[in-house]
């Protein structure tokens, strides 16, 4: 078929029809976006990342390349809002070795599970695996305090016979909480919100975090040893740090006692402490050192990132590859505001869409931007040599996909999170770049289902929002001034524009879609 059309076609529009482009599908752009989305998430869903990530033959499995003998030594633990549906997975694959387990989650997961009709994601009847619900609005509480003392006392009673396995997964920290005594639960919350509330910044806060608690910063393999330790992690911090991801209890970390005082005294709070942190910060003996691994302790601890943002990516990938989009990925951390994430999106489109070679301004302004949204000038220059490409060579329509959590400047009252917000913003953007049908379009949405306050993850926009909404009377402008990017699409005659897939059940932050269909093609 391409040799006949090859001596009639133009060779750009051969390209097209040769890569099945989305100009002879039926399928819209809004559909493409969003089907690339849920296929993002299905990549990472709790029970698909545990079993891909566990072979298993007869009684030896391998994890992350390290074969590990089971024979009836196999101990449980996990804690944050994914591991019930990978603690489930684990017990299909593994349960004639399986002793016992304990899990920390989320309070009334288990029944919304049920409700949503996940009932795969559920454990067994008669589990030998105890779940513990805890940590009400994302807090931690007596619940998950209770929950981590369960999982503390069954990993100091194994023996290096044994093999523990950790699930991990966001909001972790919270449902493990187990305070240095006699520091209560309590008296630490304060302490973290205080220098929260004064600035600091992750690592500061994980540094004093750390040093307040019995199991984060290595402390859970600490008390495991000598048993084999393996952790499975579902990451939702950009670039995947496992010493950050629900503050690395089974990571070795250091803990200097200068450094904490130093923290706190950055932010005026060390004379304020309350008597039972003075305490634990005044004795710097053993306390300082046991959670410092090291040497031949360190090959008892694997720990595999088998869920992230790049695993979802590159799933995308595939799926826009499929629907007729040549897939680029931008970056895995982008960040800083939506305001200056939403005009790197609109450049991008801008430089992509234009049938000439674009101007060199909009090159110089990509590369500026790039520092303050997390994206690498190496990351920029090979994305625009690619669309240049794309451009020059005529392969058609691209898909731009990124991953990350950038962050809104609250000033309003309304409704709505960073994913619906840079959805309008980038609308706004693109005004004027119109590509049949209705191109470029942009998805943003949460892999956990969620966007701040809403049902709503996120939302999907176009070309043709920008005049939907004045057709209607919308001030665009004023939602965003009143960070009301939910009522504005909720306003909408369309109605459709949000996206709202319900419980996801997993969470590796953001996802972002740019689809930039073929630019006219310019015939001779």
């Amino acid at each position: 078929m391409a040799r006949i059309l090859s001596f009639f076609w133009p060779k750009p529009l051969l390209a097209l029809v040769e890569r099945r482009i989305p100009l002879f599908s039926n399928m819209s752009l809004d559909s493409r976006v969003r089907e690339v989305f849920a296929t993002a998430v299905r990549a990472v869903q709790p029970d698909t990342v545990v079993r891909q990530s566990i072979q298993r033959r007869e009684d030896v499995i391998t994890i992350d390349g390290h074969k590990l003998t089971l024979k009836n030594n196999l101990h449980l633990v996990g804690f944050g809002k994914a591991v019930l549906g990978m603690a489930a997975e684990v017990e299909r694959l593994l349960s004639d070795h399986l002793v016992k387990g304990i899990l920390s989650v989320p309070h009334g997961i288990q029944e919304s599970l049920r409700q949503h009709g996940k009932n795969h994601l559920l454990l067994k009847e008669n589990s030998c695996i105890e779940v513990i619900e805890g940590s009400k609005h994302n807090l931690p509480d007596a619940d998950a305090q209770k929950a981590a003392e369960k999982i503390k006392m069954l990993a100091s009673g194994l023996t290096k016979e044994d093999l523990l396995l950790v699930l991990i997964s966001g909001g972790g920290s919270a449902l493990l909480p187990s305070p240095v005594p006699p520091i209560s639960l309590q008296e630490k919350l304060d302490v973290t919100r205080r220098l929260a509330g004064a600035g600091a910044t992750i690592q500061e806060l994980n540094t004093v975090r750390r040093a307040l608690s019995l199991l984060k910063g290595g402390g859970l393999a600490h008390f495991a040893h000598p048993a084999q330790v393996v952790a499975l992690i579902l990451s939702d911090v950009i670039g995947d740090p496992i010493d950050l991801i629900a503050s690395g209890p089974t990571v070795q970390t250091e803990i200097w006692h200068e450094e904490v005082l130093s923290v706190l005294e950055r932010y005026n709070l060390s004379n304020s402490l309350p008597a039972s942190v003075k305490k634990v910060l005044g004795e710097p003996g053993p306390r300082w050192q046991k959670k410092q691994l090291g040497g031949a302790q360190d090959a008892h601890v694997i720990n595999a990132v088998i869920g992230s943002n790049c695993v979802a990516l590159k799933s995308a990938g595939r799926r826009a590859s499929e629907l007729g989009f040549r897939p680029v990925v931008l970056s895995l951390g982008v960040s800083g505001d939506v305001k200056l994430v939403a005009r790197l999106y609109g450049l991008l489109a801008q430089f992509a869409s234009s049938r000439e070679e674009p101007p060199p301004e909009i090159a110089a302004e990509l590369l500026s931007l790039g520092p303050d949204v997390g994206v690498e000038t190496w990351d920029l220059c090979r994305t625009m040599q690619v669309l240049d490409e794309g451009r020059s060579e005529g392969w058609g329509a691209t898909c731009l996909l990124a991953g990350g959590e950038p962050t809104v400047e609250l000033k309003g009252k309304g409704r709505g999170g960073r994913n619906q917000e840079l959805a309008l913003r980038v609308a706004v953007a693109l005004q004027g770049m119109d590509l049949p049908p209705k191109g470029p379009a942009f998805l943003s949405g949460g892999t956990d289902g969620q966007d701040g306050p809403t049902e709503a993850a996120g939302a999907v926009t176009d070309t043709s929002l920008c005049e939907e909404a004045k057709t209607q009377g919308l001030d665009i402008n004023k939602f965003l001034d009143n960070n009301d990017s939910f009522t504005f699409f909720s306003k909408l005659s369309s109605g459709q524009r949000l996206l709202v897939p319900g419980l996801t059940c997993t969470n590796v932050m953001d996802v972002h879609v740019l689809l930039i269909p073929s630019p006219p093609l310019k015939l001779n």
